[in-house]
């Protein structure tokens, strides 16, 4: 090639360069993404992690004071009821009881002469009405020290397993001191945790509660609400409690028992909601963008650009997912990774539709 044509072709490459960098530049960046197409629920099936508690539960205490000399548990201990778990020092007691009755005899006899001699007209209707009171008071006095000899031991209300002694024998005691508590070893009821966000689903009126205990993998017990707080407890949760409704737990030769400690899935379905939340999102897709408190997902427009849509979010779903209560409707796509790197208006490219 000749030194006169060199320069000009050398120029003319280096335009197409330039003009080539330029058409480079220009062009879009495309992001590639992953989106979940929205769907409408049609019922709500959600799990808690949860745990058997006991139903029938208390301390027991004496209603007298006194000495203990008879202590006839230990922790751990089955006992069944009416058994003495405790004595108190019944002497003084038993002085009161034989005091109360020698009056309440006395009184009785002088009731029964007053009644004849009134009737004989040899004392006043007064006297009589004076004898009467008298009566009653040593009646009720003697009863009432029979009663507190009585109580000089306690008994278990039910059967039960000593969870927890707090007295020592020989030990004095005063009334209404705990001695032991005492907790029904058998029980059907299950309590848990559910956001506050999800209140509302426990007035619906289609909800259907099982419980899988982990002892016994792959069986479902029925189970029905019994009580749950209404608000949540220094932001920790809406306590529920439920009881277990299987007759498969009936009677004292059912395979499956049930006692206080055992863990388990709460498996809670509404089918039809009133008011439950339409949609649901993997937890993947919500972010909170810089200086707002707002959760928000990016919803890829028909014409392939990204837009970033607030939400209101309910409780979890699932093990990945969380309820969208508003902010969403069926059919959108929303991406599920790489929520942070997306910015407004940004063209993307769909990978793949979960």
């Amino acid at each position: 090639m000749s030194d006169m044509l060199r320069p000009p072709i050398l120029l003319f490459l280096l335009v197409l360069a330039v003009s080539c960098a330029r058409e480079v530049e220009r062009a879009p960046v495309v992001r590639p993404v992953k989106v979940f197409r929205v769907h409408s629920m049609g019922y709500i099936n959600q799990d808690y992690a949860g745990m058997a508690v006991a139903d029938q539960a208390t301390n027991l205490a004496f209603t007298v004071s006194g000495q203990i000399v008879a202590l006839n548990i230990e922790e751990g201990k089955r006992i069944p009821a009416g058994y003495v778990i405790a004595e108190i020092n019944p002497r003084d007691f038993r002085l009161s009881v034989e005091s109360a009755r020698s009056a309440y005899v006395t009184a009785q006899a002088q009731l029964q002469r007053s009644k004849r001699l009134v009737e004989q007209q040899a004392i006043s209707q007064q006297d009589y009405e004076i004898a009467r009171t008298q009566y009653a008071e040593a009646k009720a006095a003697y009863e009432n020290a029979e009663g507190l000899l009585y109580d000089t031991r306690l008994r278990a209300p039910f059967p039960g397993v000593v969870e927890k002694q707090y007295v020592d024998n020989y030990q004095r005691v005063g009334a209404g001191e705990s001695v032991v508590r005492l907790v029904r070893p058998v029980t059907r009821k299950v309590r848990f945790t559910m956001p506050e966000s999800g209140l509302s689903l426990l007035r619906e009126r289609d909800k259907h509660f099982t419980v899988e205990f982990d002892n016994y993998r792959g069986v479902e017990f029925a189970a029905v609400l019994r009580e749950y707080v209404p608000t949540s407890l220094e932001g920790t949760g809406v306590p529920v409690s439920l009881v277990l409704d299987d007759p498969r737990l009936a009677g004292n030769d059912s395979l499956y028992v049930i006692t206080p400690g055992m863990s388990c899935t709460v498996n809670l379905r509404i089918d039809n909601p009133a008011e439950a939340p339409e949609t649901s999102v993997p937890v993947t897709a919500v972010f909170t963008p810089d200086g707002s408190d707002r959760p928000c997902v990016w919803i890829v427009t028909p014409d392939r650009t990204a837009e970033r849509r607030e939400v209101i979010l309910g409780e979890l779903f699932g093990t990945d997912r969380v309820i969208v209560r508003s902010g969403l409707s069926p059919g959108d796509e929303v991406v599920t990774a790489g929520v942070y790197q997306i910015r407004e208006g940004e063209t993307v490219k769909i990978l793949k539709t979960n």
